[in-house]
């Protein structure tokens, strides 16, 4: 059987991917974010503005702002608290090293639900205010560079 445009192989469990999706963080309160899928990038990004850490109940929480949409509109963004799991030094592409805040939260894309962890930072200048890194899709997604928005769209699924 031929499975090569078939979204789903069950031979191996992979869903297609395109270069970017739709997903959600339900956890964080975000109901629609569009990502940008990086292979190259290890772990996911997520833009977060007033980024503050904070000692609560004994354990480290952070809280920040996170940024959904392209633009300086205040309703583009969701306030979150959440504990963090630690701060991870991570390299840009552009090559600097940064020490970033470190949160585990729960993603929704192609019909999964399930936990990944997304560093904090800054990406005002970039197009896309989510990256979703390689530990995110490893044995779970094909990713097809060459077309976008397929994987709720070919699934048959929608984000709530």
């Amino acid at each position: 059987m031929n499975n090569q445009n078939n979204n789903h192989d069950s031979s191996t469990t992979l869903i297609k991917a395109g270069w970017r999706e739709w997903a959600s963080l339900p956890d964080l309160g975000i109901d629609r974010i569009e990502v940008k899928v990086d292979t190259g990038a290890r772990t996911s990004a997520l833009h977060a503005t007033d980024i503050h850490i904070f000692e609560k109940n004994n354990e480290t929480w952070v809280k920040f702002n996170a940024v959904v949409e392209r633009g300086d509109d205040e309703n583009d963004s969701v306030a979150v608290e959440c504990p963090l799991v630690e701060k991870r030094e991570v390299r840009s592409s552009n090559g600097d090293t940064e020490i970033r805040p470190t949160i585990s939260t729960t993603l929704a894309i192609g019909g999964l639900c399930y936990k990944i962890i997304i560093t904090l930072t800054n990406r005002g200048d970039m197009r896309f205010r989510m990256l979703l890194g390689r530990e995110a899709l490893k044995k779970r997604f094909l990713v097809d560079s060459s077309t976008s928005h397929i994987c709720n769209h070919s699934n048959n699924l929608e984000l709530p």
